[in-house]
């Protein structure tokens, strides 16, 4: 196999490492082809090709963390990941490697969230042990850490990741369901449906970046939530159309006007219920996902 299979075979992982990483598909993108040349350039004697390109995409994802920390410091309001497609392309083969690793390590963007929270070092010990399974001598080496103090970063992270949302805490099947019902409820501005949907304490973030209107501070509870659901959907229900989607390995909602992608509808949903609603209107955030703006079953958005 040459040095270009074994990266073409292993792509689809290192984009992944960098975007669970950074949270942004750009940046993601840009380690996947750093990643690259290194590998092109690496010596002959490599012996484990998937852990080296790991390693590598890890440790340039992590610089590119203190860059993001430097832009998000005169961030605009809250800050959420790049939503990603995590769905069959319409262009991609059913084979395609890049495809099914992202689907199958697909991290959902409420645990995505909850990593904003970790340290650097944290946050990449937990996802490459816990979501990736690597042994904790690799995690180490990428880290420049002794294993029994990459043992205890992966413990610390574990323990302040537990009290917030497990990875995909309901089957896809029964997230897609929920989603669909908020998506009725508020087409339908059924206040009662959408109530019963909503966890008493669930929390919606939106995220505009300064550049498209938006909540700026997090909006708590059932009732407050509701609102802002439905005097969205009043507001731009007659121009949008609701496109539903797979992101971050759940499904989502897109809402297009004049074809463009203009905000992303993601969900934490336990129990049956939706615990927290993640909201991207930052053009920036979205322009990756301008391709699925006339995805399958399009709909009207709900009427003003």
């Amino acid at each position: 196999m040459t040095r270009e299979q074994l990266f073409d075979r292993h792509r689809g992982l290192v984009f992944t490492i960098a975007y669970d990483i950074t949270g942004q598909v750009t940046e993601a993108e840009d380690v996947t082809q750093e990643t690259y040349l290194r590998w092109r350039t690496a010596d002959a004697d490599v012996r484990d090709g998937r852990a080296y390109l790991a390693a590598i995409a890890a440790n340039l994802a992590r610089n590119a963390l203190r860059t993001t920390a430097r832009r998000r410091e005169d961030y605009v309001g809250g800050w959420l990941p790049e939503p990603l497609a995590t769905g069959p392309s319409a262009d991609a083969s059913p084979d395609d490697p890049e495809q099914s690793a992202m689907r199958v390590d697909a991290v959902s963007t409420a645990l995505l969230v909850v990593l904003q929270s970790l340290g650097d070092d944290e946050r990449v010990a937990f996802l490459l042990r816990e979501v990736f399974d690597f042994p904790y001598g690799e995690i180490a080496a990428v880290l420049d850490r002794s294993e029994a103090a990459t043992r205890q970063l992966v413990h610390r992270a574990r323990g302040r990741v537990r009290g917030g949302p497990p990875r995909n805490a309901v089957s896809p099947a029964e997230h897609g369901r929920v989603v669909e019902r908020f998506l009725a409820a508020a087409r339908t501005g059924d206040v009662e449906a959408l109530l019963g949907l909503l966890a008493p304490g669930v929390t919606l973030l939106v995220d505009g970046g300064g550049k498209a209107r938006a909540a700026l501070r997090p909006i708590v509870g059932a009732e407050r939530t509701a609102r802002f659901v439905l005097g969205l959907a009043e507001k731009h229900g007659r121009t949008s159309i609701a496109v539903p989607a797979e992101l971050n390995g759940l499904g989502a909602v897109l809402f297009a006007e004049d074809d463009a992608i203009t905000t992303s509808f993601q969900f934490d949903v336990t129990d049956g219920v939706v615990q927290g609603v993640f909201v991207v209107r930052n053009p920036d955030k979205l322009r990756h996902l301008q391709s699925l703006s006339r995805g399958p079953a399009a709909a009207p958005a709900p009427p003003g």
